[in-house]
């Protein structure tokens, strides 16, 4: 990667996405709506002496995961649209190299996410006054991270779609099994061994554990910083994955 493209091509990315109003709304309103929606759907429930509210646990993974589906969604889209453009192939006639294009998107929609994280997370926070006994900077960190996973894996499926409908179509193929094997809603040791196997398999898996550590430990642990390695490694190997499937043209 040449360190003067990338830089051009993060800019470039940032002012589409400055000038995309409804991605904006869709990266920055849609959390915080959702959100919103979850603690009133457990505002009244009632929290056992001891214990995290339903709400604490419940908001807590979807600050990692609310970033993750909407990434998935816009990058895999804006990719296939540089495509079928031709923007796309115009720019892989200049200097610029796959890679320089694949991580530029990763780090511009990154730099988005952490706008998008911090906002969600503030409202989480000091509005609905969500409790983690870890640090919420540490909460924000993992939540762009899984912001970037979404990214890289959003890059990864447009390589193989020729409309945006195909591209829609990778959601639930990629990402709603991996919200359903992540132990969000089944405790991953009471699955079946086999699904116990697929789940450690899915990057999102270590991304929720993460959180989860950070929401019951007060300083960070070592199963928090494996998750975080495994999340990085997955992030770096679909980027890469990404930048080899890459096809200039759809058709």
């Amino acid at each position: 990667m040449n360190v003067r493209i990338l830089a051009a091509t993060i800019g470039r990315v940032l002012r589409q996405l400055r000038h995309d109003r409804r991605t904006i709304a869709l990266l920055v309103v849609v959390p915080t709506v959702l959100l919103t929606l979850v603690y009133y759907m457990y505002a009244d429930k009632p929290t056992p002496p001891g214990q995290q509210s339903v709400f604490d646990r419940v908001a807590l993974v979807m600050l990692g995961t609310f970033p993750f589906v909407i990434m998935f969604l816009v990058t895999s889209i804006a990719m296939l649209r540089e495509r079928t453009s031709g923007t796309l192939e115009r720019l892989l006639t200049t200097p610029l190299g796959k890679l320089d294009l694949l991580f530029g998107y990763g780090i511009a929609f990154g730099l988005a996410a952490a706008v998008q994280a911090t906002l969600a997370a503030g409202l989480a926070y000091w509005v609905f006054d969500l409790r983690t006994l870890g640090s919420s900077g540490l909460v924000i960190g993992i939540a762009v991270l899984d912001a970037v996973l979404g990214v890289a894996l959003g890059l990864l499926c447009s390589a193989f779609a020729r409309t945006e409908f195909q591209a829609v179509q990778f959601l639930p193929v990629v990402v709603i099994p991996q919200l359903l094997l992540c132990g969000l809603f089944v405790a991953r040791d009471e699955m079946a061994g086999w699904l116990q196997g697929l789940s450690d398999a899915l990057p999102l898996t270590y991304a929720i554990e993460a959180l989860q550590e950070v929401g019951a430990h007060a300083e960070p642990t070592a199963t928090m910083w494996r998750d975080v390695g495994v999340v990085f490694g997955a992030v770096v190997l679909a980027l890469v994955l990404a930048a080899a499937t890459l096809r200039r043209r759809t058709g």
